[in-house]
């Protein structure tokens, strides 16, 4: 397949079409951006050189009246760029902003890992956050703080601890982790955010593939870990100790920040969910073990104010 180049190479040798692309040439030698680029390298050109070069210079003047009429070019989401080449008038293309923006928010995305989570997370910010006079209340507007401190202040090899967000519904606690996480993508930190009663369901269901070491092997080693609604269903002896409780034994250990979601206090979580198995059998001593590694790993902040949910 022939290049470009070589194409109009050759139509510009054909007599018939000699008149109508000696016209275009002048079009395009008149080009601002030609003019600049002959210009910049005028001691450098000679006539010949100019000569051999038309189909380069019209390459790339034809591709930038492409690009302005959002027409398909030979190489979407670059832009052509002339350059002096071993003494010969060349064009490569480079990305464009719009691409390399593109890039940059794949590269975020790529960084911050959900599972079981809602869409809107990939979308959460810290400049989305209600903070209006309406809706600042104290909670909110101590945990927007707290969460902005940890961001600002955050480096893997100094532990500090993560969020345990509790409120009722809709205050905004699920919708903070996100935007935190997506702020620490910025930064270059892998954040996984887990909607861990869907995730309790999934490794259940892992255990007929013997899948279940490896996933909770990859979320325990995450460097930042967020477990949102944690509480939200009853949980069976397994979940508790086999899964919950080696990820946050393993995070302990590492001292790797952790985030908790609940609609329960820690008092409450512990006394009315972790003691009791959803067969109601009542374990005290195990709830009190999986409560000290969760105070190690985060600090308590009630968000208190209006369901935003259903905010118009």
């Amino acid at each position: 397949m022939q290049s470009l180049s070589q194409t109009i190479q050759k139509m510009m040798q054909g007599k018939s079409l000699a008149a109508n692309m000696h016209q275009m040439m002048k079009v395009v030698y008149a080009d601002p951006e030609v003019k600049t680029f002959l210009n910049q390298h005028r001691h450098q050109l000679t006539k010949e050189i100019i000569q051999r070069g038309r189909s380069k210079l019209y390459e790339f003047y034809h591709e930038k009246q492409l690009i302005r009429a959002g027409k398909a070019t030979v190489a979407p989401g670059y832009s052509p760029q002339l350059e002096l080449v071993a003494g010969q008038i060349d064009v490569t293309y480079v990305p464009t902003k719009q691409l390399l923006e593109r890039r940059q928010q794949e590269h975020l995305r790529q960084l911050v890992n959900s599972i079981n989570m809602p869409k809107f997370i990939r979308r959460a910010s810290f400049d989305d956050y209600y903070m209006d006079d309406q809706n600042a209340t104290a909670g909110r507007v101590a945990a927007f703080n707290a969460a902005n401190e940890f961001v600002k202040n955050y480096t893997p090899n100094h532990f500090q601890p993560g969020l345990y967000l509790t409120g009722s519904f809709g205050v905004g606690k699920t919708y903070l982790l996100a935007a935190t996480a997506n702020s620490l993508a910025k930064r270059e930190v892998a954040t996984t955010l887990v909607h861990f009663p869907s995730f309790a369901v999934e490794m259940k269901n892992s255990l007929h593939d013997g899948s279940a070491g490896e996933k909770i092997a990859a979320v325990k080693k995450s460097p930042v870990l967020m477990l949102d609604d944690i509480g939200a269903d009853a949980m069976s002896t397994w979940v508790r100790d086999d899964v919950l409780g080696i990820i946050l034994e393993y995070r302990m250990q590492e001292e790797l920040p952790t985030f908790f979601s609940s609609n329960f206090s820690m008092a409450e979580l512990e006394k009315q969910h972790l003691a009791i198995n959803n067969q109601g059998v009542v374990e005290p001593v195990k709830a009190a073990r999986i409560m000290e590694r969760i105070k190690f790993l985060s600090r308590e902040i009630l968000m208190n104010g209006k369901n935003l949910r259903q905010k118009g």
